[in-house]
């Protein structure tokens, strides 16, 4: 069974699944349809992602274009600072961000609707996630918005995080033409 938690970000949701634990280790279902289905989860997940990054590594924040995607982020080992900005330009919250911590030690995933950016910072050693989508990554419909936006304030839980030229070469908000955020239909 799933619990379902709506965040200030309409859509935005916090999964937290039943964890069987004992002397031997633990069981959890991270991903079910049906109970996804009931909880108002109907995405098609096409793509399953896996990445790993050090202490520090700062990804994102990136999002797609003409196919936005959709999201379940489960962190398979380590911590993460998981953060998401809301790029749908009809949305009362264009521009908010929301942030939580997501680990290896907890149940919790981050279900994003079409139309986020998304990123995260390492705050253990290592980390690996694991993200279902629902669109195929498509390099040429990628877009990006600049981590550290003053506009937008995240607050990252670290100083000096580890940054690729890319990602740190994104746009802020305001400059990013509205044909080049998320066009969500």
């Amino acid at each position: 069974m799933i619990k379902i938690i709506p965040t200030a970000l309409e859509g935005l949701l916090i999964i937290e699944s039943e964890l069987y634990k004992d002397e031997r280790g633990f069981f959890l279902e991270s991903y079910q349809l049906k109970q996804y289905e009931d909880s108002g989860i109907t995405d098609l997940f096409v793509q399953d992602n896996h990445s790993r990054s050090a202490r520090h590594v700062l990804r994102g924040l990136h999002f797609q274009v003409k196919q936005p995607q959709s999201q379940i982020v489960t962190v398979i080992r380590g911590c993460i600072y998981d953060v998401v900005v809301d790029l749908r330009q009809t949305s009362s919250t264009f521009g908010e961000w929301f942030g939580i911590e997501l680990s290896d030690e907890g149940t919790r995933q981050l279900y994003m609707p079409p139309g986020f950016a998304h990123g995260f910072c390492v705050i253990s050693d290592w980390v690996d996630l694991h993200y279902k989508v629902s669109q195929f990554y498509d390099p040429l419909d990628e877009g990006g918005l600049h981590w550290d936006d003053p506009d937008i304030g995240i607050v990252w839980p670290i100083a000096k995080p580890r940054v690729s030229k890319r990602d740190a070469s994104f746009p802020k908000l305001k400059s990013i033409n509205h044909d080049k955020l998320p066009s969500i239909r």
